[in-house]
C-alpha cells in the first residue's frame, strides 16, 4: 500500500488567504480518517492531492491510480449510470463486437476491459443499486431516478471500477441510510489501497486504522480509531486545563509577592530617609548604604518581576493547549406551538414516487421520517410543504440549493428576512461563523459545510419565523462541535420538527420520539 507524502505544502486561495505553509506528513499506509473542524482545509487538501488545486510551494506525492469521491459529485441531470461510471463508450463497442459489427477501434477502446459490465453491476449490487429486476438495464438507469444517497454509492462505484492504488473520500456516508452505510463500511473496509477519508461519520471513523488530524494548518497523527483519538484529545485537554489552574495559581502568588516586595522596598526607603533627616550617621555612610540599598532594592525587584512575567508566559502557553475551536451558536426564534395546536395534514397524498401517504401533525411534535435511500422521504418533505401548513414553516433541502449563486451569503439571508435589519442579520451570521467579509462572499464560493450553515441563518432568520421545521438530511457536512450544538438548539426548540435522518444519535438527542418510516406502502408508525 502506497503512502501519500506532503512536503513543505503551501496554499492560499486567489484572494490571498492562506490555508497551508509548509504543511508535511505521510498519510498512510491503510486507512486513514482525517477530521478537522469546518474551513481546516480537509477538502482543499484532498482536492491538491489529486491535482484539483495547484499547490503554490512544496509537493506532493501519491499513487498514480487515484479514487475521488467529491462531497459534490457535480452530475448532470439525464445522464445514464454507465456514463457517470464512464464506461458508456467501452459498452457501446462491446456491444457492436457482439453484433459482429466491432471495427478495429473498438477493440482498441475495450482493451482489457471485456468484463467491465459484469464488474460494475456486481459493484452496484454490493452497494445495493440493484432496484431493477434486469440487472443489464441498472447502467441504463437516468440519474434523476436515483435519490442522494444512490448518487453518493454510484459515485463511489465508478471509481472502484478505475481499480485505484488510493481512494479520497470526502463524506462518503452523506445521505446514506443505515443499510447503506453498512455496505459501504464493507466495501471500504475490503479496499486493499491506502484509503483517506474525510467525514464527521463517528461509525466510520471507528474503523480506521490511523487518525489525522488537521489544525491551524498542521497534520498530527493519531494511531488507532476515533474512539482511541478522543481519548487522547480528552486527557491532553485535562491536562492543559489543570496546567491552566496550575500557572494561574502562580501568577496570583507572583504577583502578591511583587506587591509585598514593593511595600517592604517602601518600608526600607522611608527608613533610610528618616535616617538621612535625623543625620545619625556619617553623611558619607549613610550614601553608600543608600546606594547599596538601591542596588539590593533594583535586584529584588527585578527579580520579582521576571519571575511574574515568566509565570505570565506559562500561562499563555498553557492556555495555547486548551483547545476552543469555533462551532456556531444556534439561536432559534420564540416559535412555541401548544399541544394540540394543528399544524398540518395530509390525507392520501400520493407521490410522484409512488407510495400514498398520510399524515398529521399537532403542537410541538418531533417526527423522525426514516426509509431506505430511493423510496421518496425528499420528495414527502416537498409534499409537505406543497400542503400548505397551517403554521409558518420553512424547509432545508438536502441539496442545499435554496441560494442564488451570484448573491453573497448577506444578500441571500437579506433576501429572506426583507424586514429585518443589516445589523441583526449580520449579528446573526456571525452565531454561524460568517464574521465580518466572510458574510460577503459570494454563495457559489461556499464549501459543503459553509452552505450548510448559512442556509440554517436562512433558515432561522425568515420572516415570519417558522413553527414548523422541514430537515432533510440537515448533519452532513456540519464538524463535530457545531453538530453538537445544532443537537442543542434543536433540542430546545418549542415548535414542530420533521427531520429526515439517518443518524439514530442526532435523532435521539433532538428528541424525536415519533418514528415514521416510508414505505412502498406508504407510512408506518
Amino acid at each position: 500500500m502506497a503512502n501519500i507524502s506532503l512536503s513543505d505544502l503551501t496554499f492560499s486561495w486567489a484572494d490571498g488567504t492562506p490555508v497551508f505553509d509548509g504543511l508535511a506528513a505521510v498519510l498512510g499506509p491503510g486507512h486513514v480518517g482525517l477530521v478537522g473542524s469546518n474551513g481546516a482545509g480537509k477538502s482543499t487538501l484532498l482536492r491538491l492531492i489529486v491535482g484539483d488545486l495547484a499547490s503554490g510551494r512544496g509537493s506532493i506525492t501519491a499513487p498514480e491510480r487515484l479514487g475521488y469521491l467529491r462531497q459534490d459529485l457535480g452530475l448532470a441531470a439525464g445522464q445514464r449510470v454507465d456514463q457517470v461510471l464512464g464506461i458508456d463508450g467501452i459498452r457501446a463497442a462491446l456491444h457492436r463486437v457482439e453484433s459482429g459489427a466491432g471495427t478495429e477501434a473498438d477493440f482498441e477502446t475495450i482493451g482489457a476491459a471485456w468484463d467491465v459490465e459484469e464488474r460494475a453491476i456486481a459493484l452496484l449490487g454490493r452497494l445495493g443499486l440493484h432496484y431493477v429486476a434486469d440487472s443489464a438495464r441498472q447502467l441504463d438507469r437516468r440519474l434523476e431516478t436515483l435519490s442522494g444517497g444512490e448518487t453518493v454509492l454510484l459515485g463511489l462505484v465508478a471509481e472502484l471500477l478505475r481499480e485505484p492504488e488510493a481512494l479520497l473520500l470526502d463524506e462518503p456516508t452523506n445521505n446514506l441510510d443505515q443499510v447503506a452505510r453498512q455496505r459501504l463500511y464493507e466495501v471500504i473496509g475490503q479496499f486493499g489501497g491506502t484509503v483517506l477519508t474525510v467525514s464527521h461519520d463517528r461509525e466510520l471513523l471507528d474503523r480506521m486504522h490511523t487518525i489525522a488530524e488537521l489544525r491551524q494548518g498542521e497534520i498530527r497523527l493519531f494511531g488507532g480509531n476515533f474512539t482511541d483519538y478522543e481519548r487522547i484529545i480528552a486527557a491532553e485537554q485535562e491536562a492543559a486545563r489543570a496546567a491552566v489552574r496550575d500557572a494561574k495559581g502562580d501568577v496570583r502568588r507572583q504577583a502578591r509577592e511583587l506587591v509585598d516586595t514593593y511595600v517592604k522596598l517602601e518600608r526600607r526607603k522611608r527608613y533610610g530617609q528618616k535616617m538621612w533627616d535625623t543625620k545619625r550617621e556619617p553623611k558619607i555612610v549613610m550614601g553608600e548604604r543608600k546606594r547599596q540599598a538601591q542596588v539590593s532594592a533594583g535586584k529584588l525587584r527585578n527579580n520579582h518581576i521576571e519571575k511574574l512575567d515568566t509565570a505570565k508566559d506559562q500561562l499563555q502557553q498553557a492556555q495555547e493547549l486548551i483547545r476552543d475551536d469555533r462551532a456556531i451558536r444556534v439561536d432559534l426564534p420564540d416559535t412555541r406551538l401548544y399541544p394540540g395546536q394543528e399544524v398540518l395534514e395530509l390525507e392520501q397524498v400520493e407521490l410522484a414516487c409512488g407510495p400514498t401517504v398520510s399524515l398529521r401533525i399537532t403542537g410541538p411534535e418531533r417526527i423522525a421520517l426514516t426509509g431506505r435511500n430511493g423510496i421518496g422521504k425528499t420528495t414527502l418533505l416537498r409534499a409537505v410543504a406543497a400542503a400548505e401548513p397551517r403554521v409558518p414553516w420553512r424547509l432545508l433541502p438536502q441539496r442545499l440549493d435554496l441560494f442564488d449563486e451570484e448573491l453573497t451569503v448577506f444578500q441571500n439571508v437579506a433576501a429572506a428576512a426583507p424586514h429585518v435589519t443589516a445589523e441583526r442579520i449580520r449579528g446573526q451570521l456571525a452565531r454561524f461563523l460568517f464574521r465580518g467579509t466572510d458574510a460577503d462572499v459570494a454563495a457559489a464560493a461556499l464549501s459543503g459545510g459553509e452552505r450548510l450553515r448559512a442556509a440554517l441563518a436562512m433558515l432561522l432568520l425568515a420572516d415570519p419565523a417558522p413553527k414548523l421545521l422541514l430537515l432533510d438530511e440537515p448533519t452532513n457536512n456540519l464538524d463535530l462541535p457545531s453538530l453538537e450544538h445544532l443537537t442543542q438548539a434543536l433540542a430546545g426548540f418549542e415548535g414542530a420538527l420533521l427531520v429526515v435522518s439517518h443518524d439514530p444519535r442526532f435523532l435521539d438527542e433532538i428528541g424525536a420520539t415519533r418514528r415514521v418510516e416510508l414505505t412502498p406502502e406508504g407510512l408506518v408508525e
